[in-house]
């Protein structure tokens, strides 16, 4: 018998959410809705400390723990998966990890309240355990309750239950600018309250302090391409407690890590090697995630996969 972590995995295109291994029923309550704008991307905003060492190296070959049967609409299956979210609170022993259970949406594609139109990611709130989903083909974050049986290059902040949100990032036109933003689209907030956002326009990471009125390049900024100083359209990010940032290096097909202060080039940590569906490849990845004990998750979308990479 093995421990693994739940995982819930956004199926974008099917319009719901998948949990491996443990059946629950949900209540969606509206948490933010976005009348005004066109779309919003990913709800990266990740209260989660990751305590990864610096030396920390992974097996270069993935397991297939969710989908990799093509894409489609039955439990063994995945359809695009884009964001993840690895729950440590629980544990599953003899888990099936190749078949999932729906716990969001799969009501068709609509704005009913039990309904979602293309999710895209989704994170834990453990103080109301609930699920907080980002909707968005309708422009809205939602929290999915656990307990009941029953225009856009900016960054803004929101307190829960409001929709006037706080500008922290960006709003200041689409450029390359240390105040603007082009196509942002992962953010993760560290515990400083620093906001780290993926601009995959402008091929970089970017770090915006708390009250800051301009950005920091942490990562990229040096064109698109596949050097490693470089990125073909950065997705996912995660900030371990050391500073440490991770990428989704989605058209390079690869994760990437950089250390804090050296924001010259990465290091390739998972895939690198071409695109395809092998152990040790990647083809596309735009979601990726850590458990405790430091094993890496990569939501693979192009082949329809969720791949774990072992920490040595």
């Amino acid at each position: 018998m093995s421990d693994i972590a739940i995982l819930f995995i956004v199926n974008s295109l099917l319009n719901k959410l998948l949990q491996v291994g443990i059946v629950q029923k949900f209540l969606v309550v509206p948490l933010i809705s976005f009348d005004n704008l066109t779309s919003i991307n990913y709800l990266d905003i990740c209260a989660m400390l990751f305590n990864i060492p610096a030396d920390a190296k992974w097996m270069q070959n993935g397991v297939t723990i969710a989908g990799g049967n093509g894409s489609g609409n039955v439990t063994n299956q995945l359809y695009y998966p884009q964001g993840l979210f690895v729950d440590d609170d629980q544990t599953v022993r003899n888990g099936d990890t190749t078949h999932g259970q729906v716990v969001a949406g799969d009501n068709g594609q609509g704005n009913g309240l039990h309904q979602l139109d293309r999710p895209t990611d989704v994170l834990i709130d453990k103080e109301t355990d609930s699920l907080i989903i980002c909707d968005w083909g309708n422009r809205r974050v939602v929290r999915w309750s656990r307990r009941s049986v029953t225009t856009q290059d900016e960054v803004r902040q929101y307190q829960l239950g409001k929709n006037i949100g706080t500008l922290v990032a960006g709003a200041n036109g689409m450029g390359d600018g240390l105040n603007q933003l082009s196509y942002p689209t992962y953010l993760f907030v560290d515990r400083d309250h620093s906001v780290y956002v993926s601009d995959y326009s402008n091929n970089c990471v970017m770090k915006w302090n708390k009250g800051a009125n301009e950005g920091i390049v942490v990562a990229g900024g040096q064109g698109g391409g596949s050097a490693l100083p470089q990125f073909n359209l950065p997705h996912a990010i995660v900030v371990d407690t050391l500073g440490t940032l991770y990428v989704a290096d989605c058209y390079n097909h690869r994760v990437m890590r950089w250390t804090p202060g050296d924001n010259k080039q990465g290091t390739v940590i998972a895939g690198g090697n071409g695109s395809g569906a092998g152990a040790n490849e990647l083809c596309a990845p735009v979601g990726l995630s850590f458990d405790q004990r430091g094993n890496l998750y990569v939501a693979d979308q192009n082949n329809n996969r969720v791949q774990r990479f072992s920490i040595e």
